[in-house]
């Protein structure tokens, strides 16, 4: 009886470590994110299953071209999956298809270099937008069918979750998730 109690106890413990690891690695390290519509074609699908990164952010700034899950500002219950685009202090262009970003290196203006969309993708839209020192301008990457930025304005860094890691699910199309170079 004695044995018995013994692998009780053990099995208990070992289960309660294992939930509570469960608890603490999703509520601080990653979370599950599934993909839900089509604003971020042709590189991740409506059904996609995604490891989002809540960790890294805690310790540098997000950058151009990373991929984030945040909550949706307009109602903050809702997440969203879209594309940084503009940096903060940064002015964003959208005119003729094309995105220009300005800021004190590029006092011209750099048009966007977006090799990770199709040529065929145009973004639609006429828009111009300074952003203040905790904004962001997101898109998603399917430009013509995608409601971000362009419509309900930049983004605050306290809405950010995360930064989407890995693609898990379709098997077929697992992969890391990779921020392009500019």
């Amino acid at each position: 009886m004695k044995g018995f109690l013994s692998s009780l106890l053990e099995t208990v413990e070992v289960a309660v470590i294992a939930v509570v690891s469960v608890v603490i690695i999703r509520t601080f390290l990653v979370q599950p994110f599934m993909v839900s519509g089509d604003s971020m074609e042709p590189n991740l699908e409506n059904g996609n299953y995604l490891l989002v990164d809540e960790l890294s952010y805690q310790f540098r700034n997000p950058e151009r071209g990373e991929v984030i899950v945040f909550r949706y500002p307009e109602n903050p219950a809702v997440y969203y999956i879209k594309r940084i685009v503009g940096l903060p202090g940064e002015k964003v262009e959208v005119k003729g298809g094309e995105v220009k970003i300005f800021n004190p290196e590029n006092t011209d203006g750099m048009i966007l270099s977006e090799n990770y969309l199709p040529k065929s993708f145009r973004t639609s839209g006429d828009v111009e937008m300074n952003l203040t020192d905790v904004q962001y301008f997101v898109m998603g990457d399917n430009r013509m069918y995608s409601y971000d930025s362009r419509s309900w304005g930049p983004l605050d860094k306290n809405l950010i979750i995360g930064l989407a890691r890995f693609n898990l699910w379709p098997l077929n199309q697992a992969k890391a998730i990779a921020a392009p170079i500019y």
